[in-house]
């Protein structure tokens, strides 16, 4: 595969006689895709059934005529306040019954049947239109699912279509009552229709009823995203995509993957540190204008497997950012060092959000390649660097890694409902297997539990919700090491406490007795180093126990090739623990410089520096935002 570079361009922002000059720029710089039309509805139709399309047409031939590729994005994300005139209840309700209305974006609820239709409706129009343009290449369905909190909604429709959803999985309303528990506390039901939304209750409310719902959101998500996808299938034969987002967990990417042909994702590595990372304040201050070294990456690898081995950056940071608290300019290189990070984990497409900063609305403090007067940007010239760089670097080709990371969206949606203890986050603690592998120097591929083993050396399965009989079979017949837990295979289906009790493996004389959760800066040391926080199991076991805490309590047992670990440790402990399994399962590592990061494919191995500091690897000087490429 040899990578290509592409932008995000809305011709409607701009006066018409600069579409020809913008496009002669995109094709002069080296790009290849350009996305256009997810936001654009009120454009395409004013008002309902009078429809422009006149100025979409101009915009793809011109386009078209620069030699460019088009992907033409649904506008589904942003519809008219005429449709909402007109369906005035699909707008969706937060968990407090607050009306989530007009004056942004994502203004509607999946469960919404009458908005469903009308989505349907746009995107058959697009894909008559357009669905056999030689120019359009590709199509994104609408944008960003999940962005702002919008997968869960409380609306009148959620409630219809949950209350549907129920029936169908329980067909009685006496095997729900079974399945949930509803003896407790008296919260039996007698019909599926008085069954209602897992909010505004007095105090929690059961969580095998959350658990369902949440099921329930991303099932609607998924149905949404089909919907679409089957109607552009019908005109047109060019892949299918769809945006997704960092640390976006509402709902499972792996089955909307499973109704399109690519992934991408957004990737802005500054906003994310900013907003949404779990790191302390020194590490943010550290990695400030860079990004942390490893999110960018594990959404690679994470998105690789949702796209079925392919993989896309819809939009890539190229300068500040206008949404998060704070947002810091990119170090010089860091856009360069970002976009050819993404093609070692196997983009093939890397595209700049946006090419023109707008001038106007909310996001006129977001950089784009060009100012908005049209002057070239920082992250035009490192754009050009990377056209440049494609050409020496040439294909791309992923290897398998030896490590496979199980990450399962349902076991998020489990520590949502029950956490237990404050700070215990299910992605956190994937993320952190994530990180100490990469410092390592070992290549990972983050996949789901239904995805192959065949020719991993090691799978690690931290805190899985649930032990399907099918994942079960594939890991009792995996030849390679095992690490599981914490909190591995800890409830039912139906979020009840297993009958064995956990971890429940069939070949392991092991059961978690008891657990603590512990507040932040409370700890349990290690007899040999190190300490276990957060969460922390009791085991009863008779295997080989490999690490204790300083009481005594057994930490890691081991049996075989299966080793399970009863804590969340901290990094240097982890450390030592994934270092012995690498060692004895044949994996090669080598400890990289703070902030060096490496990636294998068949035809290099790609390094990059995310510190402020120059760093050696194999005798050459890694400048800090630099990134070198030794070709094999």
């Amino acid at each position: 595969m040899k990578p290509v570079l592409g932008t995000c361009y809305y011709p409607e922002h701009w006066p018409e006689e600069i579409w020809v000059e913008d496009a002669r720029r995109m094709a002069e710089l080296g790009l290849t895709w350009v996305r256009i039309g997810e936001f654009a509805w009120s454009r395409i139709e004013p008002s309902e059934g009078k429809f422009d399309w006149e100025w979409l047409d101009r915009a793809v031939d011109v386009l078209a005529n620069a030699g460019l590729k088009i992907i033409m994005g649904t506008p589904t994300a942003t519809p008219p306040k005429w449709i909402l005139n007109k369906h005035p209840d699909m707008i969706a309700l937060d968990e407090k019954g607050i009306p989530r209305g007009f004056g942004s974006r994502r203004h509607y609820c999946f469960s919404h049947q009458g908005y469903r239709r009308e989505c349907v409706r746009i995107v058959e129009k697009m894909a008559e239109r357009y669905g056999s343009h030689p120019a359009v290449q590709s199509w994104q369905t609408d944008n960003e699912y999940g962005c702002h909190d919008t997968t869960i909604s409380y609306s009148q429709s959620a409630r219809e279509e949950f209350r549907n959803w129920l029936s169908q999985k329980y067909q009685s309303p006496d095997a729900l009552n079974k399945a949930w528990g509803n003896v407790f506390w008296s919260m039996e039901y007698s019909e599926f229709s008085d069954v209602d939304l897992p909010n505004l209750t007095v105090t929690e409310p059961n969580p095998s009823h959350v658990m369902d719902f949440r099921r329930f959101a991303s099932d609607q998500l998924v149905s949404f995203n089909k919907l679409q996808a089957d109607v552009i299938r019908k005109y047109s034969d060019a892949p299918l995509v769809h945006n997704y987002m960092g640390k976006t967990t509402d709902f499972d990417h792996f089955d909307v993957g499973a109704d399109l042909d690519i992934a991408s994702w957004d990737s802005y590595p500054i906003g994310f540190l900013e907003m949404i990372s779990s790191e302390n304040d020194d590490f943010k201050a550290e990695y400030l204008q860079q990004g942390d070294p490893d999110f960018q990456a594990f959404h690679h690898d994470l998105y690789r497997s949702v796209g079925n081995g392919r993989l896309w950056v819809m939009e890539q940071q190229p300068g500040p950012v206008n949404w998060a608290s704070y947002n810091p300019s990119p170090l010089d290189g860091m856009v360069r060092l970002w976009s050819l990070e993404a093609i070692a984990h196997g983009a093939e497409s890397v595209n700049y959000f946006r090419w023109r900063q707008a001038p106007f609305a909310q996001e006129q403090m977001h950089a784009g390649l060009l100012r908005p007067d049209s002057v070239e940007a920082r992250g035009m010239i490192e754009a050009r660097q990377v056209k440049a760089d494609l050409t020496d670097i040439g294909e791309v080709t992923q290897l398998q890694a030896p490590v496979a990371l199980i990450f399962d969206y349902p076991s998020q949606w489990a520590t949502d409902t029950q956490p237990q203890g404050a700070n215990f986050y299910y992605f956190n603690l994937v993320y952190q297997a994530y990180q100490v592998l990469r410092s390592l120097g070992v290549d990972v591929d983050v996949i789901s539990k239904e995805q192959d083993l065949d020719g991993y050396k090691i799978a690690i399965v931290p805190s899985l919700f649930t032990l399907d009989d099918a994942f079960k079979a594939r890991l009792n017949n995996f030849d390679g090491a095992v690490l599981a837990g914490p909190r591995f295979n800890s409830k039912t289906a139906d979020f009840q406490i297993p009958a064995n009790l956990a971890p429940d493996i069939d070949h392991l004389d092991l059961k978690v007795s008891r657990l603590e959760t512990l507040r932040e800066g409370i700890q349990r040391d290690l007899l040999t180093g190190g300490y276990a926080h957060s969460w922390i199991e009791e085991l009863e076991t008779s295997e080989i126990v490999l690490e204790r805490t300083s009481d005594g309590n057994a930490v890691l047992v081991q049996k075989d090739n299966w080793y399970y670990l009863g804590a969340w440790l901290d990094e240097d402990a982890y450390k030592r623990i994934i270092s012995s399994i690498l060692e004895s399962a044949g994996v090669s590592y080598e400890e990289l410089p703070r902030g060096v990061r490496k990636r294998e494919t068949k035809e290099h191995t790609f390094v990059w520096n995310y510190s402020t500091q120059s760093h050696e690897y194999r005798g050459q000087t890694i400048a800090s935002t630099d990134v070198i490429w030794f070709k094999k």
